[in-house]
């Protein structure tokens, strides 16, 4: 079973012979304890083309010390130093809960060993008044021997604070204010892994060219080929210079948030699916938006499963946020008016409709299809299908397209607007709403580009967004408390509650019909779509 710990670390470039100053004068550190000297032999794993180690995750497996075992690290903030460590028991071969969560970078490329790390820890204890540990701090020799892709090896030694599970970060720059005024500065490198990749790499052209098409692979980098360009610019303080590769940019953006999003999803960490979904729905969105640029009978079938993984992340996504807006909504009544076992009504429809869900989604992840929709994107964005218009400015092309998505919004807003209150109406605002989704995505791919402009009229686009997907929230909502008070019904509870809440759902329903037409009013004004399409402040 793996477990998952927080760690917080950083790393500091020593001679073969320093010592670790006294650390005992740090504010709110009591006493520094002498744990002696640890002997840590850790493999390194990685494909071939180092895939894992162009997103700075590491996967090793090592012996020695208390923590023996199988060890993932996946980056949350390299600047700060957090990572997220999986830990799983000692084996022979990569524990199955491990390779799950490098699946999106490895796709179906072997996982090999690729260095050897031999370090000789001589570690120390900051502890509090009370004994309680505050942070490890140690002195590591190392040594490292590639195993795969060279036969180099390096030695060096480092010092590596790392702050105690809950422990305060301040205590870090307390620390680090001391090894300073020892003369201990700062590692340029980020991991053990990373220096000894660097140090004992082959100069050889043809490695580099495998290491950078690893790096496109992974999701965190484009290949070289993708993103010199964009490089060059961004070093003058430029954005991409033509419309094309201002979309393939925002698309790479895309791409790299859905391939690292993966495992937080196979964790069930807050928000992951959402933030996943909204990914796929981005991408396809562009494909939409920009079909003057990017030639769509290369875009669509790629857009068609983006759709589909899309819906197959929704499953879950859907019914919890159904279940907390009606668990709002009984919560907010007054308990004289919760006639029978709402709560436990809910719970159960609740668990019925997700049973076995989390499992689908995890599997969902493990198919071929999902993998071989990572590997189409991948190969769109190595060789886009632009078309002419591709060359243009941003300016033009990028504004040009999304306003053609805001009429096609407006023409649905009307619409809609014209029609009575009811069902009908409730699918034409619908439809606006999906509208104003791809309205707004397209004036949020521009901004880069176009900035103020384009940012003003996303946010005016998910303002009419959030009124109309209020709005539908209620008509979901309504259909969830009609089949809740069948079942009470059926059961012989009182459907009273249930039809208090349907009634409720319905008055918020009309209350973003009534407040549409300001909203639309305030959205759809000239001046700022002028503002856009000039590029201008408006």
């Amino acid at each position: 079973m793996a477990e998952t710990k927080r760690e917080i670390e950083r790393k500091y470039d020593v001679g073969a012979a320093a010592a670790l100053p006294d650390l005992s004068g740090v504010a709110g550190v009591a006493d520094v304890v002498d744990k002696g000297v640890v002997e840590l032999d850790a493999v390194y794993w990685d494909t071939p083309d180092q895939r894992l180690a162009a997103a700075s995750i590491t996967l090793r497996r090592r012996t020695g010390g208390d923590d023996a075992g199988w060890h993932l690290k996946l980056p949350v903030s390299l600047a700060d130093g957090v990572r997220d460590e999986i830990r799983a028991p000692l084996s022979e071969a990569v524990p199955r809960a491990l390779l799950g969560l490098v699946r999106s970078r490895v796709r179906e490329a072997e996982l090999v060993p690729l260095v050897r790390l031999l370090s000789a820890r001589d570690l120390r204890h900051l502890v509090d008044a009370d004994g309680a540990l505050l942070a490890e701090v140690s002195i590591d020799g190392v040594r490292a021997e590639r195993l795969s892709g060279g036969t180099g090896t390096a030695a060096w030694a480092e010092v590596e604070v790392e702050l105690a599970d809950d422990g305060d970060p301040a205590l870090l720059d307390k620390v680090e204010k001391k090894l300073r005024k020892a003369g201990v500065r700062r590692s340029t490198a980020t991991s053990k892994l990373g220096r000894a990749l660097a140090e004992t790499t082959p100069k050889d052209p043809g490695t580099k060219k495998a290491r950078t098409e690893g790096a496109a692979r992974s999701g965190r980098k484009p290949g070289k080929s993708e993103a010199v360009a964009d490089e060059v610019r961004a070093a003058v303080g430029e954005g991409p210079g033509t419309a094309g590769d201002h979309v393939l940019a925002h698309l790479r953006a895309q791409r790299d948030a859905l391939v690292g999003l993966d495992p937080a999803v196979r964790r069930d960490l807050p928000d992951s699916v959402h933030q996943m979904r909204v990914a796929t729905r981005r991408m396809r969105s562009t494909f939409r938006t920009y079909r003057k640029i990017l030639d769509r009978t290369v875009t669509d079938p790629v857009g068609d499963e983006l759709k589909w993984l899309a819906g197959e992340l929704g499953v879950d996504r859907d019914q919890e946020v159904l279940t907390e807006r009606l668990t709002t909504r009984i919560t907010a009544l007054p308990r004289t008016l919760l006639l029978g076992p709402v709560r436990g009504r809910l719970r159960i429809w609740t668990v019925a409709r997700r049973t076995g869900s989390r499992r689908r989604t995890v599997a969902v992840l493990e198919g071929k299809r999902y993998l071989a929709l990572l590997d189409a994107v991948d190969t769109l964005l190595t060789a886009p299908p632009l078309l002419p218009a591709a060359a243009g400015t941003p300016a033009k092309e990028l504004s040009k397209a999304a306003l053609k998505d805001y009429a096609r919004l407006a023409a649905r807003v009307e619409h809609a607007l014209e029609l009575s209150p009811g069902p009908e109406r409730d699918l034409a605002l619908h439809d606006a709403r999906k509208a104003a989704k791809r309205a707004r995505y397209a004036g949020e791919a521009a901004t880069p580009a176009l900035g103020e402009p384009a940012k003003r009229f996303a946010k005016r686009m998910k303002a009419v967004q959030t009124v109309l997907g209020d709005h539908q929230d209620s008509v979901v909502a309504r259909e969830a408390l009609r089949a809740l008070a069948i079942q009470a019904h059926l059961a012989g509870e009182s459907a009273f509650t249930w039809g208090l809440l349907y009634g409720e759902e319905e008055a918020s329903g009309a209350a973003r019909e009534r407040e549409l037409p300001e909203v639309w009013a305030w959205a759809s004004r000239v001046k700022v779509r002028a503002a856009f399409r000039n590029g201008t402040s408006g």
